[in-house]
């Protein structure tokens, strides 16, 4: 079966397609076991190679892992793979002599560094007892940084009384942190930095001689999200560069910090402040007269050809970074659906656009650059297909597939998508992708219509084909049905404000976008009026939530399917693992808001339900606990009186990752609907 596969990817990689073949095949939730992805991409160091860690689905083991490939940047030679162990290989990094590959794997139980050469077996770097969390690798000295998890029990009052009752769990005072550890070859692992912190992220520059870091007191993520910093390392000594730009004086102080990079010269660092209810940031950290500084990339100033745009917004909840020389980042942007790459060079503080005419009508996931030859690689998906692998030689070109990790998907009737607009009943222009069963054209019969509402809220929904079993993108479409993604106020890629509109305005404006979209699809003859259905997980499934306990809606909404979503926002605060997010869009806590907080909680329209609602959730779910889908259970089953199921998935987190579970929840979001919409 390995040897197939690799076969299917040369012969994508090669160009020696014939025509495309007649899409005759439907696509049925048993199609995504045979969806592959690749997840990161690495380029040698000579950019005649790039690295690759390709995702695919074990149906006996029901879960999906990656492992490690390569292949020539010149479309010439067939993709090589390195691994076939199913280790879960990640985070790629070549070797300085460009002969063997790094990688974090679970090769022998516990994750480890582990070296790949191109022609050999994998090699272990580290064996630590408990298991690698992160790692770097420092190319000109050649040795590996990572990380291994610690205890740490704080001194205070009733010391003596925890020890003696040890195995009670207590709320705090036992804190998990970091030690940081390097490795050269030939040599014993030494320790680097063990200061009682827990380091979330490292970035090592490429001498080895600096390292930044994201660490905070533990890890938690109440921790991580409001009290963070990036640190750097020197010399045995840790500096903590002014982190007002990203805390006191930034727009809000809870933000997540991740994506560290160095530029070649080890002199500046970047890394993404991603803020809910707020755009992303780019900080760079620069060091010059014997200190650091930090400051904002500007997101306002462009250069380039004239463009409509006078912002950008840096995509989702952050952005891969890398450095394209010492003055010049990478990053990729986001604007109404499409993610592509945007270059900030420092001395014109500002962000380098293509030509008019360079193509952008893609999503992309990750870049990579090499340095000599000039060279790009990226996973990029589109409109015609799910994602594949390019590279571009040329600035202005446009990048060629190198590997396309699905070539049996050929002959699948793929929905399309377009992306669609239209105007809040305030006048704000909205939109986001619209998937249509294949083959359908306007003036054909209105078609039940599906809500696919994304999560976040601070992302968006992109312009791309996706198998998305938690956010009903393909399957439903595949199914015959209408889908609208609609990237409601609070959705990144439309503008700074119609992030911060959403700002104490949960389950109001979110929910007038939705239904103005709604009505927008019925007046244009897409959507059949009498069979709508609304559906999300996360942030979707709370928006979901909200527009079932809606009084006396505009649209009848027949079916839902809430995954994974709030119901009472107090409680939200109480046992979510983020309480930062319900204070920043609240404008507080829970007794400096209450009205806000009633007012943003479907728990009080629960009288109002009369949807068949179909509740799905993670059994070890703590960003969104299970308690919010028992609690609309039972409002419906055992109150209300209406149609319900709940779909508690055991020991499964946020996002579903058993393919069995995901699987089920397909199959019954579509029984569901098919039932509830009289779809014909």
């Amino acid at each position: 079966m390995r040897r197939v596969l690799a076969l299917c990817l040369f012969v994508a990689a090669a160009g020696h397609l014939s025509a495309a073949p007649e899409r005759t095949h439907d696509i049925t939730p048993a199609d995504y076991a045979g969806v592959n992805t690749i997840t990161e991409i690495a380029l040698s160091p000579d950019g005649k190679q790039v690295a690759y860690t390709l995702a695919t689905w074990d149906k006996k083991g029901d879960k999906r892992a990656t492992e490690l490939w390569v292949v020539d940047t010149d479309g010439k030679g067939k993709p090589k793979q390195l691994t076939t162990d199913r280790a879960n290989d990640r985070h790629p990094k070549w070797s300085a002599d460009g002969k063997a590959v790094f990688v974090l794997a679970n090769r022998k139980g516990k994750a480890q560094v582990w070296k790949v050469p191109l022609d050999g077996a994998p090699e272990a770097v580290t064996s630590a007892k408990g298991g690698v969390i992160g790692y770097d690798y420092a190319p000109k000295a050649d040795a590996v940084f990572y990380t291994v998890d610690d205890t740490v029990t704080d001194k205070g009052d009733f010391l003596e009384l925890r020890e003696k009752f040890a195995k009670i769990e207590y709320g705090h005072n036992k804190r998990t942190v970091s030690k940081l550890l390097r490795i050269d070859p030939k040599e014993e692992p030494r320790e680097v930095l063990a200061n009682g912190r827990y380091i979330r992220e490292f970035a090592v520059t490429a001498d080895g001689k600096r390292i930044a870091l994201v660490s905070a007191l533990d890890d938690t993520v109440i921790r991580s999200e409001g009290e963070s910093r990036v640190d750097v390392w020197e010399d045995g000594k840790v500096t903590t560069p002014p982190t007002d730009v990203y805390r006191a004086k930034a727009a809000s102080p809870y933000a997540w910090l991740e994506g560290l990079a160095w530029n070649p010269a080890g002199t500046r660092f970047a890394f993404c402040a991603i803020h809910d209810a707020y755009p992303a940031e780019v900080i760079i950290g620069e060091w010059g007269g014997g200190t650091w500084t930090t400051g904002r990339m500007n997101r306002t100033k462009l250069v380039g050809p004239e463009r409509s745009e006078g912002w950008v917004h840096v995509h989702g909840y952050g952005s891969p970074l890398q450095w394209t020389g010492n003055d010049a980042l990478s990053y990729l942007h986001e604007r109404a659906g499409q993610v592509n790459l945007r270059t900030y060079v420092l001395k014109d503080g500002a962000t380098h656009v293509p030509p008019p005419d360079y193509q952008e009508a893609t999503v992309e996931y990750a870049v990579h650059f090499a340095a000599t030859p000039p060279l790009r690689a990226v996973i990029a998906g589109s409109q015609n297909g799910l994602p594949v692998l390019k590279v571009q030689v040329k600035a202005t070109g446009e990048p060629e597939t190198l590997v396309d990790p699905n070539p049996h998907t050929a002959d699948w009737k793929f929905p399309s998508v377009k992306h669609v607009t239209w105007k809040a009943p305030d006048g704000t222009e909205i939109g986001g992708p619209l998937e249509l069963p294949y083959g359908w054209k306007k003036g054909d019969k209105p078609l039940p219509l599906v809500v696919a509402i994304h999560g976040g809220p601070t992302t968006s929904s992109p312009n791309d084909l996706r198998f998305d079993p938690h956010n009903g993108r393909l399957y439903f479409a595949a199914a015959g049905y209408a889908v609208l993604c609609p990237n409601y106020r609070g959705s990144t890629g439309y503008g700074d404000k119609f992030v911060t509109d959403l700002i104490g305005n949960e389950n109001d404006v979110d929910v007038k976008d939705i239904l103005a979209g709604i009505e927008h699809l019925i007046k244009e003859g897409v959507a059949d009026p009498e069979r709508v259905a609304v559906m999300g997980w996360s942030n979707g499934g709370y928006l979901t939530n909200c527009l079932i306990t809606l009084k006396d809606p505009p649209v009848k909404i027949k079916a839902a399917s809430s995954g994974a979503g709030i119901l009472d926002t107090v409680a939200e605060w109480g046992f979510n693992d983020e309480p930062a997010y319900p204070v920043v869009f609240k404008k507080g806590t829970p007794w400096e808001q209450p009205e806000i907080y009633k007012k943003t909680s479907p728990t009080y329209g629960l009288g109002n339900v009369t949807t068949p609602t179909l509740i799905h959730v993670g059994g070890n779910d703590d960003r969104c606990p299970p308690g919010h889908s028992r609690m609309l259970y039972r409002a419906l089953k055992e109150y209300k009186n209406v149609p319900t199921q709940l779909c508690v998935y055991p020991n499964q987190p946020h996002g579903l990752g058993a393919l069995s579970f995901r699987t089920a929840k397909m199959e019954w979001d579509l029984a569901w609907f098919d039932k509830y919409l009289n779809k014909k």
